[in-house]
């Protein structure tokens, strides 16, 4: 995904300290990552799931863009649950 500016909400931040994801990581995840999910109707930016690797460990990161400034709003990043998310991690694993 191409940008101009990269931000972190609060929300990101806190998050990703919590769960030692580095700014670095994010962003190799939204520079090289597959797009899991699309949600073009999210406000204030259309949104989407993108799932990279890092240091050989899955993560997904939520990012939102505002196409007219080229500016990308990281809203959360996490390790994917295995228990949640099929082995390719792109795709949930049905509830029972």
């Amino acid at each position: 995904m191409e940008y101009a500016t990269l931000r972190f909400s609060g929300h990101a931040v806190r998050q990703m300290f919590r769960r030692r994801i580095s700014e670095n990581e994010v962003e190799t995840v939204i520079r090289n990552g597959v797009l899991v999910a699309d949600y073009p109707d999210d406000q204030p930016y259309p949104s989407c799931l993108l799932l990279g690797w890092a240091n050989r460990r899955p993560i997904h990161v939520v990012a939102a863009k505002d196409s007219e400034t080229q500016t990308i709003y990281v809203v959360t990043a996490y390790e994917p649950d295995p228990d949640i998310w099929k082995a390719d991690f792109t795709q949930r694993r049905p509830q029972p």
